[in-house]
């Protein structure tokens, strides 16, 4: 059931390798404990879109926090603009495997630790770069579920970590995406068919990339309430 209130703050978090993270924290109302959730943004940053989302989780009842994943790099509270790409790719490309492993410790420990979260029901979802990242989070830590949202990059590089999922994943994809070719998805699947893990499978064949940013020429919004409900359901199952 959604929650009519949530309080929203940012936080510091303490990461394995000496740097402080920023994150962006949305709480529903009550104690709780609640679900938690951790949030990976876009290429973009944690930008008033992840934001949104963050909150949009907090109001159906998770705890949710958003991770600045582009710390390391750019100031607290970095946003890149949408219609300027290669502004944001000095911070993109300076996450790696490593530093990315890094921060979903750091994020996941702070949730584990929360007395107002289950400590046994933390999920994650990733928009773009965060697709990508919620699927390598899924083998770093226990989570309960991973939804990724047109996570480039997956296939080739993140296919050995198939093996290593700790919970069921949740992919979407545009069907119009040019940067996430349809043989790079179904080599995601059959890495997963191989390891006989769990998942969901999802391509909205009339979205393109993106198609869920409500703020961007891609959104789609038939195709983003459908992903909508289903990661939901795919959450609470």
């Amino acid at each position: 059931m959604a929650q009519d209130e949530i309080s929203k703050e940012t936080i510091d978090l303490k990461v394995s390798d000496g740097t402080t993270m920023q994150a962006y924290v949305a709480r529903p109302a009550g104690i709780g404990p609640h679900p938690g959730l951790m949030v990976f943004q876009e290429a973009f940053g944690v930008n008033s879109h992840i934001r949104n989302v963050s909150e949009r989780f907090a109001k159906q009842g998770y705890l949710a926090v958003a991770p600045e994943l582009f710390h390391r790099t750019a100031p607290p509270g970095y946003a890149g603009d949408y219609n300027n790409f290669p502004s944001v790719m000095p911070h993109y490309q300076a996450v790696t495997n490593e530093t990315a492993e890094a921060d979903v410790r750091a994020t996941f420990e702070w949730l584990h630790s929360n007395s107002q979260v289950k400590a046994d029901d933390i999920s994650c979802v990733g928009f773009c770069m965060g697709g990508r990242v919620s699927f390598l989070a899924n083998s770093v830590v226990p989570l309960r579920k991973a939804a990724s949202f047109y996570g480039g990059g997956i296939a080739p590089g993140l296919l050995d970590r198939a093996a290593k999922l700790y919970a069921p994943a949740l992919l979407i994809w545009g069907g119009l995406d040019k940067h996430i070719p349809p043989d790079q998805r179904r080599a995601v699947t059959e890495a997963l068919d191989a390891q006989r893990k769990i998942y969901v499978n999802a391509v909205f064949s009339n979205a393109d990339h993106a198609f869920f940013c409500d703020e961007r020429g891609a959104y789609q919004p038939f195709a983003a309430r459908q992903a909508w409900a289903l990661t939901l359901e795919f959450l609470r199952s």
